[in-house]
């Protein structure tokens, strides 16, 4: 067996085939074709035994909307190990080597990703960030407020033919939206790719955009199911992303989504936890919210990281952090900021507050907050009242949100 090596670009589809047995698929040409554009292999890291890919992790290099910032990211992908080489210290050695490039070679505060599992990731330092909302309704009967004389015009097409509008709107929400990635070309064309293996027996995808006074404010990306029982319709709508700027466009889209002919269920499995629509229908019930994990956090670079985001309220604290994997963050650090900037630097001063390096990866996207975590042992407050003071800072507006599974 050898060390992990840099692959190049003629090694995708054997990364391709590993990834495919550790997630029990088949390989899939048609998905080979849209995946290989986004691959960068001078950011993956390969093992082989006898001439054989056993182990793989890689990252994409993104921006990441974080609170009233926009911060570079390593988007962490294409994690897999072999079943026959398990339990070796593969994907420890993968994690610790990714994270030390990433932060001495890539210079990039944190990186993010979707876990497989829930237990695996914290172990390295990823804190649970963005949850997400599961909404599998039952359409039937649920109802939303009437239409207003300030709503635009609505139609559907295919997504291809409206790319560059949608690539504009997207970023004009993602702005304001914490978890959310900037998508070049590259991404684009991999977003809107409708690889005919993962659409499960429904339709092509469709795109449902919304006009207002100022042009496009909105659109719905989604497919449709067909079902009868006899010979009663159960269709499903299937909901892949929502992004809307006014009320009036996000309203109009959801009341057209929610009452296509013929379907009787819809699914949207990456709400976020403040999502409008939970207080917009007559029976929220009906939605069956169901609370998941969605983006992880892991804070590489402890000073630049709260620097670079912003700070809901004025923020003045020490917070002594531990880091077994990257001993550089261990230590005390002060961080003074608020709504309009922020500074942290090391400190001999006495600390307020101290967690592990998971725990700031919690809190980064302002999803949740020192107090709160104080419950689980992994914040503790070392000077009174320092939790109740400086909590409200580490929230934001909006809250953090997923978007597309990476």
């Amino acid at each position: 067996m050898t060390d992990a090596v840099v692959p190049r670009a003629d090694d995708f589809d054997e990364i391709a085939a590993l990834l495919a047995l550790a997630f029990h698929s088949d390989l899939n040409p048609e998905l080979q074709t849209v995946e290989r554009p986004i691959f960068e292999p001078e950011r993956s890291l390969l093992v082989r035994d006898a001439g054989t890919a056993v182990a793989h992790a890689a990252a994409f290099s993104r921006d990441l909307t974080v609170p009233g910032a926009t911060v570079p990211a390593a988007h962490v992908t294409m994690v897999a190990v072999a079943p026959t080489h398990r339990r070796r210290g593969l994907l420890s050695g993968l994690m610790r080597r990714q994270l030390r490039e990433v932060r001495d070679a890539r210079h990039e505060p944190v990186a993010v990703l979707w876990a497989s599992e829930g237990r695996i990731y914290p172990r390295f330092g990823y804190g649970s960030a963005a949850q997400r909302l599961i909404l599998s309704a039952d359409t039937t009967g649920l109802r939303l407020p009437a239409p207003t004389a300030a709503e635009g015009t609505l139609r559907l097409d295919r997504p291809a033919a409206h790319r560059d509008e949608l690539a504009r709107l997207y970023e004009r929400a993602r702005a304001d939206r914490p978890g959310w990635s900037r998508r070049d070309e590259r991404w684009w064309a991999y977003v809107l790719a409708d690889v005919t293996s993962r659409r499960q027996g429904a339709t092509e995808r469709r795109v449902l955009r919304h006009d207002g006074p100022e042009g496009i404010d909105g659109y719905a990306l989604y497919r449709t199911k067909e079902e009868w029982v006899g010979e009663v319709p159960r269709g499903e709508v299937r909901v892949d992303e929502v992004v809307a700027v006014t009320p009036e466009a996000y309203l109009a889209l959801w009341r057209l989504l929610l009452s296509v002919d013929l379907t009787r269920r819809l699914s949207f499995p990456i709400a976020a936890v403040d999502e409008p629509l939970l207080r917009l229908v007559d029976e929220p019930r009906q939605l069956a919210p169901q609370l998941v994990d969605g983006l992880w956090v892991r804070v590489v670079d402890v000073p630049a990281a709260l620097a670079a985001r912003r700070w809901a309220t004025d923020v003045d604290v020490v917070i002594e952090v531990t880091d077994e994997l990257l001993p550089e963050n261990t230590g005390r650090w002060r961080l003074v900021g608020g709504p309009g900037g922020a500074e942290c630097a090391a400190t001999t001063a006495p600390a307020g507050l101290a967690c592990d390096v998971r725990a700031l990866g919690e809190l980064y996207l302002g999803g949740t907050t020192p107090a709160a975590l104080a419950g689980t042992g992994r914040v503790r407050e070392l000077v009174p009242h320092t939790l109740r003071t400086v909590s409200p800072a580490f929230t934001w507006h909006r809250a953090p949100a997923p978007m597309e599974n990476f």
